[in-house]
């Protein structure tokens, strides 16, 4: 547990369109110095609570704090320009008519010799000093993204609101990007709340990942507690390709082409899903099903047929037809693995990597 106060806390956030509630009771806390990131699909709320924290959007209910004192409820609300926000988005939004370094001091007050110092020591932090007196539309993409992020810092706002601001970069240079601005934001010990909709963006820069899904959050914890123990089908397959083995529950137990699994809590005549990642599904070429017993952590050797089998740079992926169910199977496998459709193989499940989970509606 953090010590200090939240920079920046949001209680019971509401906003409805026309009855419709797009962000429904979100609560969520970000301190100095951490960065959180607000994932999940396009239209399920991330935007909106970014627009209300910023000012440009009003909440039907709920309350937002910065340095623990109220900025915004429905009644008593702070203009956007006095929260000590800054806003950095896809759009680099740079002034054409302004030169870099008065881009960068544009928000600044007081002597133009200290805003353009200010403006000069912050481009210097992201290598981008020579270009204080050219104009944007002589920079490349990335290059403006360091501007639009010095300029945003320029003002020392205690909150950094970020809404896929990479989005519009080649993955290579992204990769850059994003890791020189996590460094200056970390330097400058800011607050940052950053939308996204990519999982691997979110494990990247996140201190703390929360997953929203239709205007709820309905996970938040550290990016390797929300991966290794996620709380739903949803949230597993968020993150990754998923395999989902089906079972009813009988006896407290549920018969796969695995072997018995335990499903705690699923009262028996119940479905339930079992959710393994391709590269937890092992095959089993030492043993060919007709080796010495499995350990309980292995479970039953299971037969298979290869579907197909393709090369994807690092692993190669194998999907399997099931001898147990004829339900579909994936595997990953490091380096090049292309056996040919038909060829029978026997396939192992990690169940220290299963999930169980009362299987879903529809």
């Amino acid at each position: 547990m953090n010590a200090q106060a939240p920079r920046l806390e949001i209680k019971n956030l509401v906003r409805s369109y026309e009855g419709r509630a797009v962000v429904d009771d979100v609560s969520l806390q970000v301190f100095a110095g951490q960065v959180t990131c607000l994932l999940g699909p396009s239209g399920c709320g991330k935007s909106t609570t970014l627009r209300m924290i910023a000012g440009v959007d009003t909440q039907t209910s709920g309350q937002i704090y910065v340095d623990g004192a109220l900025i915004c409820d429905t009644v008593h609300r702070v203009p956007p320009e006095k929260r000590s926000i800054g806003l950095m988005f896809q759009d680099f939004a740079l002034f054409p008519h302004l030169s870099i370094g008065q881009n960068v001091a544009f928000g600044l007050s007081g002597p133009k010799e200290a805003s353009r110092a200010r403006a000069a020591q912050l481009l210097e932090r992201v290598d981008m000093g020579r270009f204080i007196d050219d104009y944007p539309h002589q920079l490349s993409g990335g290059e403006q993204q360091r501007v639009a992020l010095v300029r945003a810092l320029a003002p020392k706002p205690k909150i950094m609101l970020m809404d896929e601001p990479f989005s519009g970069l080649d993955n290579r240079l992204r990769d850059d990007i994003r890791d020189q601005t996590l460094e200056v934001l970390k330097e400058e010990g800011t607050a940052v709340l950053l939308v996204t909709h990519e999982p691997d963006e979110a494990m990247r820069m996140a201190d703390e990942i929360a997953l929203m899904r239709a205007g709820k959050i309905v996970q938040h914890g550290a990016p390797y507690n929300i991966y290794n123990a996620p709380s739903d089908r949803q949230v597993a397959a968020f993150f990754s390709d998923i395999n989902v083995i089906t079972g009813r529950v009988e006896g407290a137990l549920t018969q796969t082409a695995f072997g018995q699994f335990l499903a705690p809590g699923v009262a028996d005549g119940h479905e339930i899903e079992i959710v393994i990642r391709p590269q937890h599904l092992r095959i089993d070429f030492d043993r060919d099903g007709r080796g010495p017993n499995p350990t309980p952590a292995e479970g039953v050797p299971a037969r298979a047929l290869v579907e197909r089998a393709r090369f994807m740079g690092r692993e190669s992926l194998v999907e399997f037809r099931m001898d147990f169910d004829g339900s579909l199977m994936k595997a990953t496998v490091p380096s090049v693995f292309l056996p040919k459709p038909g060829t029978p193989l026997w396939l192992m499940i990690r169940r220290d990597r299963c999930f169980v989970f009362p299987k879903e509606a529809g």
